[in-house]
């Protein structure tokens, strides 16, 4: 099964961490700070993308805990 990676969105309860395709959240926090916290902590361990997004649904960043098949140019190899 491949890894898919997290998302933090808005939620009606404040802000949900959900698994790519999943419709149920893993979890919902009541602040966006404590959803990115989870979010990354998941992201870590399963070595996957973490996907931010805003109030208004858009992607805001994203960051790889998995194998980047792009790395920033400005990283040294």
């Amino acid at each position: 099964m491949s890894k898919r990676d997290i998302h933090f969105v808005p939620h009606p309860d404040g802000w949900a961490v959900k698994r790519e395709g999943d419709e149920r959240a893993s979890s919902v926090h009541e602040r966006k700070a404590d959803a990115e916290e989870a979010g990354r902590d998941l992201a870590r361990k399963d070595e996957v993308e973490l996907v931010i997004h805003g109030r208004d649904g858009r992607i805001q960043d994203s960051d790889s805990y998995g194998n980047d098949p792009h790395p920033p140019n400005d990283q040294k190899r």
